[in-house]
């Protein structure tokens, strides 16, 4: 089964009742520096928020621990009453030291608490996705099966609608589908990134969304002479170069590029208007060869 969608810039069905932008919208960045604390200006984060929704976007990446509960905070003040066919996907899994520090949280014990605390600071009577995080707790081998387990019981409960994985291997995602319907998965991946190409591939043949963190590479692909040259000869931005090759790549993929700004957010959306030709997509595939080499 392939994940169904209408255009590189469509919608993407994840399941019954939940269709997403395959050009969404990651909050991260409407903390402060470090993720960590108040944004700098509170007034263009909430404008950045309200401008996507304006523009289309009906997926918005969060996570209560951006900030934390900041982001979600502003999202809630921004939003709500949240529009019909918009969908927030959130994660848990992690935990901010007092000094800005990632730690793991990922306890049955802890990752309840942290559902609940997306539902009070969403202010919402369920998560539309909750997306379990993997990144702190160990490697791609370990089970995640204790952990999945506790999401699946708060989904049968119906504070969960659908539940996706974030920083997780194959293997893992097996293990999670054995114990309910994983509709996301949230790995790094861009054009240089290609280390996930096999999981894309998975995800697509399976009907889930693949959704890269980092789908600009941490700017390591925008400091590509390959990408320069593509983006200059079509008249496009790098950023924006990079994100269509991303929606090209697969069907399955949507993306939640980040920003604090309208004017970065206006541009990353021009990405779904932009269709590759494939003489610039061989171009920019090698762009990941010379990263793997």
């Amino acid at each position: 089964m392939t994940v169904p969608v209408t255009a590189p810039g469509g919608a993407l069905v994840l399941a019954d009742g939940l269709a997403v932008s395959r050009l969404g919208y990651g909050a991260m960045q409407l903390a402060g520096p470090g993720v960590f604390g108040p944004p700098r200006d509170r007034d263009e984060a909430i404008a950045v928020l309200r401008t996507a929704v304006e523009s289309g976007v009906t997926h918005i990446d969060t996570a209560d621990f951006y900030g934390p509960r900041v982001v979600n905070e502003i999202i809630r003040e921004a939003l709500a009453p949240y529009p019909d066919g918009l969908h927030i996907v959130t994660k848990v899994g992690a935990r901010r030291g007092p000094d800005g520090s990632w730690l793991p949280a990922v306890s049955p014990a802890e990752l309840v608490a942290q559902v609940h605390d997306n539902l009070a600071s969403l202010g919402v009577a369920a998560l539309d996705v909750v997306n379990y995080r993997h990144a702190e707790h160990g490697g791609p081998a370990d089970s995640i099966a204790e952990a999945f387990g506790a999401l699946a019981e708060l989904r049968r409960d119906g504070l969960i609608r659908h539940l996706g994985l974030s920083s997780v291997s194959v293997s893992q995602l097996d293990e999670a589908q054995a114990i309910a319907p994983v509709v996301t998965v949230q790995n790094e991946y861009n054009l240089a990134a290609r280390g996930d190409d096999a999981m894309v591939d998975r995800c697509e043949r399976d009907g889930i969304a693949y959704v890269p963190f980092f789908p600009l590479g941490g700017f390591t692909p925008l400091q590509s002479d390959i990408l320069t040259r593509v983006a200059d000869r079509l008249g496009h931005s790098r950023q924006q170069v990079a994100l269509a090759w991303l929606l090209r790549r697969s069907p399955a993929i949507a993306l939640i590029p980040g920003t604090s700004s309208r004017a970065h957010l206006r541009e990353n959306l021009g990405a779904a208007d932009l269709r590759l030709p494939d003489d610039a997509m061989a171009e920019l595939d090698a762009i990941g060869s010379a990263a793997a080499s």
